[in-house]
């Protein structure tokens, strides 16, 4: 391999590290990394009743959903 084009992939790969390297210091810095709300819902939503509720509004979703199909295709 020739002199030039191994020092043409030393600065290319450089120059790529210290992009990223910029990248992750920009995210650190505008806390692109840290979800406070993760832990604070979590703490929340942790109990029985939270679970069981959530369940069925999820079931309701799933009905409206049905309801909604069918009488689309009653329409048709």
């Amino acid at each position: 391999m020739d002199s030039a084009t191994l020092a043409m992939l030393v600065f290319i790969s450089v120059l790529m590290g210290a992009f990223l390297l910029f990248g992750v210091l920009w995210g650190i810095k505008n806390k692109q990394f840290e979800d406070y709300r993760k832990f604070l819902d979590g703490a929340n939503l942790d109990d029985e009743e939270a679970l069981n509720e959530a369940y069925e509004l999820e079931l309701r979703k799933k009905e409206a959903l049905k309801k909604r199909a069918k009488s689309n295709k009653d329409k048709i």
